[in-house]
């Protein structure tokens, strides 16, 4: 994980000018994307994903190392070749696993997050779960373990192919010929983030398009249908952990009041937004009927408390490089509370972004845990100015967060987009 640290420190700056200059780009063409809000809690939902996989937070039901030991039919040395046969072979696993995702109930909570955006930008693309705890589809990746394709390819060509993802998430770029019949471009992929009826569950490949040719679910974008962004159960806040088990809070709830003990069962793996008969009439969750007419989730927050997240956002991006240089030299014990005290940053700042008026409790308790690091370790994980400057950080964030706990009434923007 040290390693993948490493390459994180070089990534995650990246990503950021690159979502700071579309955002200039917007400026500058009178057509801007990226409303700054939604950038946070987006760029918020990337710092979980990756903070959790640096953690180790996740475990894979069958190891690549097992199928590699199993299955393997030819040994290859680590040239070219073996890293192209290893790129196909995830990008044909990232097809399946992307539509099972798409597909089946329990699956969809996973891959919700990246959806829940109702822009589309390349803030968006950041947009990835904290909720796969358990990794089921590494099996799908037993043709690279039949090659031999050894672990340490797989390791490096898998973060490459999520990375290789991130550019296509932009409305600035109109069609690009005949790449469009090759690779995954910005229109193939604002068909796939739309509700539209006709571009639903459509464009699932990642880097390559051809997949969607072979396997039936590709669309083209037309012109007199208008991507509309979003999920058609609207997530209603800026919190990616909230948005991240959402869905699975519904399906909990949906199989608990169950009278059939079949429905209870299958309910995880039926297609995804499936309930039991009469349930969306008995428990209703808002969706969206008209995707042409709706409210977009839209908090009324002062600039004040804008730029306050977006400062709040910086000091989070601090933490976690700092983390992450010093992957290989700081004790586990210490890596994971560092770890746990970015979770719950990360959570109060977008709870905060959503006007909760229960924020300041957060806040105290993070405070609370905050001082549990400086009496346990007498420095910020080895930096002791740092400490001093961070327990002045978390007393302007409480006192922020305890002048807003009145809250404010969520507003809603309507949108027409015919």
């Amino acid at each position: 994980m040290a390693e993948y640290g490493k390459i994180l420190l070089i990534a995650m700056p990246a990503f950021l000018v690159l979502v700071l200059l579309e955002k200039l780009y917007g400026w500058y063409k009178g057509n801007d994307t990226v409303p700054l809000d939604d950038a946070v809690s987006s760029m918020s939902s990337g710092m979980t994903n990756v903070l959790k996989d640096v953690l180790g937070l996740s475990i894979q039901i069958v190891l690549y190392g097992t199928l590699l030991d199993h299955f393997s039919l030819f040994t290859i040395d680590n040239t070219i070749v073996v890293y192209f046969i290893a790129f196909m072979v995830i990008d044909l696993y990232g097809y399946w696993t992307h539509r099972i995702s798409h597909k089946v109930n329990l699956f969809w909570n996973e891959h919700v997050i990246h959806h829940s955006s109702e822009e589309f930008n390349l803030a968006c693309a950041l947009r990835q779960p904290v909720s796969t705890i358990v990794r089921f589809f590494t099996i799908l990746l037993i043709p690279a373990a039949i090659f031999g394709v050894p672990t340490e390819v797989i390791a490096t060509v898998l973060p490459l192919h999520l990375f290789m993802q991130f550019w296509y998430h932009t409305r600035h770029i109109k069609k690009m010929g005949f790449l469009e019949y090759i690779l995954v471009t910005p229109s193939h992929h604002r068909v796939h983030h739309a509700i539209n009826e006709e571009y639903l569950d459509k464009n699932l490949s990642q880097i390559f398009i051809f997949w969607d040719f072979i396997f039936g679910t590709f669309q083209k974008e037309l012109d007199d249908v208008p991507p509309v962004y979003g999920i058609s159960r609207p997530a209603s806040t800026r919190n990616p952990f909230k948005i991240n088990f959402q869905h699975l809070w519904i399906m909990v709830k949906d199989a608990w009041r169950a009278e059939k003990f079949i429905d209870k069962i299958t309910i995880w793996f039926r297609p995804t937004g499936w309930r039991p008969a009469g349930f969306d009439e008995k428990y209703p969750v808002h969706k969206i009927d008209d995707v042409y007419h709706f409210d977009k989730y839209k908090p009324k927050i002062s600039n004040a408390l804008l730029y306050w997240s977006i400062a709040h956002l910086f000091v989070v991006m601090f933490f976690l490089l700092d983390l992450f240089a010093r992957l290989g030299s700081l004790p586990t014990n210490e890596i994971l509370v560092y770890g746990i005290y970015i979770f719950i940053t990360i959570y109060s700042l977008t709870d905060l972004m959503d006007k909760n008026p229960f924020n300041w409790i957060v806040e105290l308790l993070r405070s609370i845990f905050l001082i549990g690091i400086a009496l346990w370790f007498q420095d910020w994980f080895g930096h002791e100015l740092i400490l001093y400057v961070v327990l002045c950080y978390q007393a302007v964030a409480f006192t922020i967060s305890f002048m807003h706990r009145k809250g404010d009434e969520t507003n809603r923007v309507n949108m027409s987009y015919q």
